[in-house]
């Protein structure tokens, strides 16, 4: 069965961006933090001296030990020599870091691996093997990174043989079982048999011979294998074929890669860009396997090869093109497979375990957070999808229990897993399975972008956002300022904007401007306002834009980065209003952190609220939470547990989950109750079994007045590490959302993305 067409666009990654991204902040992409409490003096004793001669002695006793009570058997070391960086080719050790670092990201974010990035000054294979080989003791694995052929062979070699611990040079065999579940999809779909494909294959470097080796072991004949490297065919009685490349060697009349492919059922290409013709394509027998895996640019063009002939089966090592083979498909699942089981080696049985595992996973249902990632109404198995998403969150709980149980098959693991369901639980909270709920909220605005326009276009930040959100097509940016002032920014800054819409409110012609005041002028006509005092407010931006969502020309507005709050909801409020269906607006933030995404209102508008005030704000927060797809959990909160200390906040706090409870008598919803008692269930199991929130405890929370929720939110955020995203406006009649003085550019973005949701679920209620 044939999937649906899929859309795939380029990322474009600009050198200035990419530079600040790894600067911003604290240098590089990673740090160490303690998983322990070092609070207290007696914490200290016990971290390191006197309290750690005890694990020590421990360890000395049975090394196994140090499996027990370090972080051994969740550290992998990522080691490089950096003489064959992706792209780059030998650019040196330091060089390579940022690559390492990168890699150790992938592997904590996917599987929950801990990394130790190591760039070795070494390039000859005895002393690299010596260096390596010593840190045996530090690691529970190694993962081998860019170092060149054909010395990558002998290190990767030599190191399993003599290390008890999982090692794997990643470059050779994760691109294998990538493109070895792809090769069998492939075939599938197209009904060939494996043993009888004629396979041809451009490159002879380390990806190159590994991937021949793997789909040799998964059934294409030695015999009906043909390789190239830049010298040609390798054919047997070449002189300079090393002992590796001899094995593919071919006893066939073919002189070049042309002639190779004619009649041939599978092309791999690990090689050169623009290598491969169209005529070359036409040439292969039908329904052909093009696997054209050179980056950044493939063998051949995709759109090149598609047209070529439209029976071609084709994958890229592109994002921006259908079956991406992406390493991060494999190596942090297979890592975390081998080191749960503490395997001593990741051997054959376990890579061919990845391969059928992946190659299976494509062909089942695809879970809705995955099309929702991609923005796909439905990813179906089928030539555009023969392997799976990089962000499909079964990944991990289908390939790592198959490594795992292959390596206690092959009788390389030291432990057990007997509770596989249990296992199975396990995989998913290393990496909290449910996806970031901004995540989430990018992809469904990314479905159905929106027109959203800037007060503030005249910052550096918002135009960098603004930049941000065009690129990835999760809004349409519109930029009210100075046109003069902003194109300089543009330009100074190296930005890309010329698509956008400049608009000067100062210099608008005075149409416009007469018809906007007169606008706001019937509505605060009875309230004091003149006609001529409307029309000069119009000239102000935060006016100008407020009424271009109110009459259609933009879908939502953005404001507050450079102004204080009061100041900037004040027109939204005279120009846009509070919707029909509520009497008031609500501030509420999104708190997200380790422990999972929390809601906050109301934070920012209502002083002290009485408590029938305090429903509505619950109202507003239940619908802005359930809009994520998240069921609130809701928590009235006083400095009181349930009536145990009297006084004004605890009896409203009461009071309103009373009311609430009458108005919406399915909510999830507790009161009075204090912070940490409605967040921690073993509390309320013990001493309020009764409570509501007992089973899973709240996710949103009703603050009593505005300086709690305020401060609430701002010390979570600098002392709690803490990522909040908002004030997000609730209640109002058009989407209007009002930035934090000082928000980062990534801040504003997410900001711009819930607004385009609002303006999505508007245009659903309007329609």
């Amino acid at each position: 069965m044939e999937g649906k067409v899929q859309q795939f666009r380029s990322i474009k990654i600009r050198r200035e961006d990419a530079l600040n991204y790894h600067t911003q902040g604290q240098p590089g992409k990673i740090e160490v933090v303690p998983t322990k409490l070092l609070s207290s003096q007696i914490d200290l004793a016990l971290a390191y001296s006197p309290g750690v001669a005890e694990p020590c002695k421990e360890i000395a006793a049975d090394k196994e030990n140090v499996y027990k009570y370090t972080a051994k058997g969740n550290l992998v070391g990522v080691i490089s020599n950096g003489t064959a960086v992706l792209g780059l080719g030998d650019i040196g050790p330091e060089a390579s870091k940022p690559v390492m670092e990168g890699k150790g990201v992938l592997f904590k974010k996917f599987a929950g691996i801990d990394v130790f990035d190591l760039e070795v000054d070494v390039t000859d294979p005895d002393a690299f093997v010596k260096v390596v080989k010593s840190l045996e003791p530090t690691f529970g694995g190694i993962n081998l990174e860019d170092i060149k052929a054909p010395e990558c062979f002998e290190i990767e070699e030599r190191l399993k043989k003599e290390m008890n611990i999982p090692v794997i040079h990643d470059d050779q065999h994760g691109t294998a079982i990538i493109t070895g579940a792809a090769l069998l999809n492939a075939l599938e779909l197209v009904e060939k048999d494996i043993s009888k494909v004629k396979l041809v294959v451009s490159g002879a470097g380390a990806s190159a011979m590994a991937c021949t080796r793997l789909f040799n072991m998964l059934g294409v004949k030695t015999e009906n294998i043909v390789m190239c490297d830049i010298n040609g065919v390798l054919k047997q009685g070449r002189e300079d074929l090393d002992e590796i490349r001899s094995i593919f060697a071919t006893k066939r009349d073919v002189n070049s890669l042309a002639e190779a492919m004619k009649g041939a059922d599978v092309f791999l290409g690990l090689s050169a860009a623009n290598i491969v013709s169209q005529d070359m394509i036409r040439s292969m027998a039908d329904n052909p396997v093009v696997f054209a895996l050179a980056n950044p640019d493939p063998e051949i063009n995709y759109d090149l090869a598609m047209a070529s002939r439209e029976d071609i089966v084709m994958a890229t090592g592109r994002s921006d093109h259908p079956n991406q083979v992406n390493n991060v498909l494999g190596f942090p699942y297979i890592f975390r497979g081998a080191l749960d089981v503490r395997a001593t080696a990741i051997n054959e049985e376990m890579k061919l375990a990845a391969v059928k595992a992946l190659a299976k996973l494509a062909k089942e249902p695809t879970p809705e957070i995955v099309n929702k990632a991609y923005s796909s109404e439905k990813i179906i198995f089928g030539k555009d999808y023969l392997i799976p998403k990089p962000l499909d969150p079964r990944l991990i709980t289908v390939i790592s229990p198959a490594v795992a149980k292959a390596a206690m098959d092959s009788g390389v693991a030291r432990t057990h897993i007997t509770d596989w369901e249990q296992y199975h639980v396990e995989l998913q909270q290393r990496i909290g399975i449910d996806q970031k709920l901004m995540s989430q909220v990018i992809s469904k605005a990314k479905k159905q972008p929106k027109r959203v326009v800037f007060a503030e276009a005249e910052d550096q930040k918002i135009l960098k956002a603004a930049q941000i959100l065009q690129d990835e097509q999760i809004a349409i940016p519109i930029l009210l300022g100075n046109e003069e002032k902003i194109h300089q920014l543009i330009a100074d800054h190296k930005l890309e904007l010329s698509a956008c819409q400049i608009i000067d409110p100062a210099k608008a012609d005075d149409e416009k401007i007469g018809d906007f005041g007169d606008l706001l002028y019937e509505k605060r006509k009875r309230k004091g306002m003149t006609r001529y005092e409307a029309r000069r407010l119009m000239r102000s931006r935060n006016y100008y834009g407020t009424t271009m969502v109110k009459v259609g020309e933009a879908d939502a507005f953005i404001s507050g980065l450079t102004s204080d709050y009061p100041k900037t909801i004040l027109p939204a409020l005279r120009v846009i209003g509070v919707s029909n269906e509520v009497k008031r607006v609500a501030g509420m933030y999104i708190i997200s952190n380790k422990k999972g995404t929390f809601f906050f209102a109301d934070t920012t508008v209502n002083v002290n609220p009485s408590a029938e005030e305090l429903v509505d704000i619950i109202g507003l927060t239940a619908s802005a939470v359930n809009s994520f797809g998240i069921t609130p959990r809701i928590a009235s909160l006083s400095y009181s547990n349930f009536g145990s200390s009297k006084g004004d906040v605890p009896a409203k706090a009461a009071k309103a989950v009373t009311m609430a409870r009458e108005r919406w008598p399915d909510m999830i919803i507790e009161g009075d109750i204090q912070a940490n008692t409605a967040l921690n269930t073993e509390m309320q199991r013990e001493l309020y079994p009764f409570s509501r929130l007992v089973d899973e405890g709240a996710n949103t929370f009703i603050f009593p007045d505005l300086t709690s929720g305020n401060i609430a939110y701002k010390l979570l955020m600098e002392i709690g590490g803490a990522e909040a995203i908002g004030p997000i406006l609730l209640g109002m009649n058009r989407p209007v959302h009002v930035l934090q003085q000082g928000s980062t550019i990534r801040e504003i973005v997410n900001m711009v993305a819930i607004a385009v949701l609002d303006a999505q679920a508007f245009e659903r209620i309007r329609i």
